[in-house]
């Protein structure tokens, strides 16, 4: 009874795509379905990934953020003008997180500090964080830093900041094993979230909120400050990722994740997160089947790509 229950479940239905997908690139290539290239690709999506765990949180208290993409995008161009300005390339990595978590804390001021829908409040922000990091580096240049290579600081708005330390850029590149880097982060972090979620009593609080803000007020619940907590935690994830994207691309750019919005509420919905009231933790297998739908056919050619160059 229970096993023909889950067969008919969701979870099923979304194990069975993967499944065809899999078997159909594998078709196309069989060296696609081999366990390394598998790992290997994860590291395409990682990103959206990370974006999905953190706003998942945030669907759970009925809310939304879609200011995520943009938040990755700040983080890696703070990231390389701080280390334009001087900064060892690991404190350049704090200061892109700092600025990503102070971001989303900017979101859930708004949030629960006033009635303008959570969707209206983040598009906003989306488009501001964006403009923010596109101006950064003429910031910059008013203040009087070096810019590296003769473009200046107008280059690093449209062509990325390059150059960043090889201990950096190998972090996206490497991993345990045939496991790699961002995969662990990508684990590590739905870890977290997962034991804050179900371990908690924070994590209890984000669905009562969820399924009823005013009773979660008259309970006793700080609903101001979990809502500021949560879209904290989301920006955070994000801003991991914009940090994964910089090392993987090996360029800081403002723009970079600016097209994964869709692939991370798609992913979040997919994962049986719900956007009315309330939702259940989106499990880490459905998110990274999410990943390879989303990465599609390009898998086969990066694997030829990655064995001619061996």
């Amino acid at each position: 009874m229970i096993a023909w229950k889950w067969l008919r479940s969701w979870e099923a239905v979304l194990v069975a795509a993967l499944a065809v997908e899999l078997l159909a690139l594998g078709a196309i290539n069989p060296a696609f379905l081999s366990v390394e290239n598998l790992l290997f690709s994860t590291s395409d999506f990682a990103h959206v990934i990370l974006g999905a765990l953190g706003l998942t949180l945030v669907v759970i208290t009925a809310g939304i953020d879609i200011s995520g993409v943009s938040i990755m995008g700040l983080a890696s161009i703070v990231l390389g003008l701080s280390w334009v300005a001087g900064a060892d390339i690991w404190l350049a990595v704090l200061i892109a997180l700092a600025v990503g978590s102070l971001a989303g804390t900017f979101n859930g001021l708004l949030v629960a500090n006033t009635d303008v829908n959570p969707l209206v409040l983040t598009l906003g922000s989306m488009f501001m964080f964006a403009g923010i990091a596109t101006g950064l580096p003429g910031v910059l240049d008013l203040l009087g830093f070096k810019a590296y290579g003769a473009g200046g600081f107008a280059a690093y708005q449209y062509e990325g900041i390059t150059g960043l330390p090889k201990e950096f850029t190998a972090l996206a590149h490497g991993g345990l094993g045939w496991v790699p880097n961002p995969l662990i982060a990508v684990l590590l972090f739905a870890l977290v979230l997962s034991l804050i979620l179900h371990r908690t009593r924070f994590g209890r609080y984000l669905y009562l909120i969820g399924v009823n803000p005013n009773v979660a007020r008259y309970s006793g619940v700080p609903v101001k400050s979990v809502i500021v907590v949560v879209y904290t935690l989301s920006a955070f994830g994000a801003a991991i990722a914009g940090v994964i994207l910089t090392s993987y691309f090996t360029s800081a750019r403002s723009d970079l994740g600016s097209e994964a919005l869709l692939n991370i509420i798609t992913a979040v919905v997919l994962g049986s997160a719900a956007f009315a009231d309330g939702a259940k933790i989106a499990f880490i297998p459905k998110l990274t089947g999410v990943g390879f739908f989303e990465s599609g056919g390009k898998a086969p050619s990066r694997w030829a790509r990655k064995s001619a160059r061996r």
